[in-house]
């Protein structure tokens, strides 16, 4: 147990188990040891059928209709804008966009808001350790407008050089896009400072909240952030649906992102009027089905409390590093001591496919390569990495499972 878990504060593992059906699979004859929670988390009963209830129950398109099917579906998908306002602490419902994922809110800030702010000789920062949906977009609208792409360089442990980042900081500034936690190293940002520090620069801040929004509390008006992005998928919840919260003064101010039915007041073919946030920037039939059964990944999860959660998360964190680390030729690569429960790992002259192959024999699933952060990998100086992530359904049992197993492929590559 942590030391600051209390008994209040211990998680029922095995009672959590029961509420995911896919946990009681074999792979390849083997029970399944599910370790990929950082590139997605498995969905509880409760998410499964909110979802199976839209289609059965009250499958409709929304906003547009005045029938009873209609009303309902509209009703379910607008409770979880609400959902996800209270969850981040967003001021008001009109600042929560529904996207089809992070990397779909981080694209609408670049071809809106970047786009319309963005000029020849200005400055964008980014990190060391983005995702590469955290990078490419910037670099995209750089080219574009012949911006600059700045980096934040990390240290060996893999936590920012924040010296190095106020050095970054001048009048050309316009954005810093940071990740909030990062998928590769577990590293936890200081994004409170990052945002302060920008801020004082009088540039704008995009938080990248794909992994923080499952293990930490978020709250987008005490972080002061001005855009933050994260994606339902990794928290329990249905794939194809994301969140784009931004404060209500730039989105009203952003240009319309994509042009179709929902996001207009009036159409004619000399004049359009565009709609009032947020159905400014939610074009066309949305992922209705999908959004609806967010609500219900939300609510699992602040039913069974954050806190509780991260007591879990970071013993098992504890408890698996510590073995990791005896492991003969094994580097944990992410040695911050702020981060979550993510461990990368390589081992000296085996490559990380060859061993996700052999652990995947063993029905344990682990990500093995670049993790969509190849910058971070090249300033390691290696391809990539074997990844084991940890859920609030994972146990030590499991972790003992991987150790040996993993150690029986070690055997067999060397």
């Amino acid at each position: 147990m942590t030391e600051s878990a209390t008994i209040e504060n211990i998680l029922d593992v095995y009672a959590i188990r029961e509420q995911f059906p896919i946990l009681n699979r074999e792979v390849k004859g083997k029970p399944l040891v599910y370790l990929d929670n950082a590139a997605t988390t498995q969905k509880p009963r409760v998410v499964i059928d909110a979802l199976v209830n839209y289609y059965t129950d009250y499958n409709a398109n929304i906003h547009r209709g005045i029938h009873t099917l209609a009303e309902e579906a509209t009703a379910a998908y607008e409770g979880t804008r609400d959902e996800v306002q209270h969850f981040i602490n967003a001021d008001s419902r009109e600042e929560i966009i529904f996207t089809k994922g992070t990397t779909e809110g981080i694209n609408l800030i670049a071809q809106t808001w970047g786009r319309q702010n963005i000029k020849e000789g200005d400055e964008i920062i980014v990190s060391n350790m983005e995702h590469h949906s955290n990078i490419v977009p910037w670099y995209i609208l750089c080219e574009e407008k012949g911006a600059k792409l700045k980096v934040i360089p990390i240290d060996e442990n893999g936590d920012l050089i924040v010296s190095e980042y106020e050095k970054l900081l001048s009048s050309k500034t316009k954005l810093v896009s940071i990740v909030h936690v990062s998928n590769a190293l577990g590293t936890i940002n200081p994004v409170k400072k990052i945002i302060n520090e920008a801020h004082k620069a009088g540039a704008v801040v995009l938080v990248d909240g794909a992994q923080s929004s499952v293990h930490l509390d978020i709250d987008v008006q005490d972080m002061d952030c001005d855009f933050f992005v994260f994606s339902s998928h990794k928290l329990y919840g249905p794939t194809g649906v994301g969140v784009l919260y931004g404060k209500k003064n730039l989105l009203e101010a952003m240009p319309v992102y994509q042009g179709g039915g929902e996001m207009i007041k009036e159409v004619g073919f000399k004049k359009i009027t565009y709609n009032d946030l947020p159905y400014k920037y939610e074009a066309g039939t949305p992922n209705i089905a999908d959004t609806i059964a967010f609500k219900a990944a939300l609510n699992f999860t602040s039913k069974v409390g954050k806190e509780k959660i991260r007591n879990h998360e970071n013993e098992l964190l504890a408890y698996a590093t510590a073995q990791l680390e005896e492991t003969p030729g094994l580097k944990i690569i992410g040695r911050s001591k702020q981060k979550i429960s993510v461990i990368s790992f390589v081992i000296d002259k085996i490559h990380p496919q060859d061993l996700g192959i052999l652990l995947d024999n063993r029905g344990i699933a682990v990500r093995t390569g670049h993790h969509c952060a190849q910058p971070l990998m090249d300033l390691f100086c290696i391809p990539g990495t074997t990844r084991a992530s940890f859920a609030l359904y994972n146990t030590k049992a499991e972790i003992d499972i991987l150790m040996k197993s993993l150690h029986k492929a070690i055997k067999m590559l060397l």
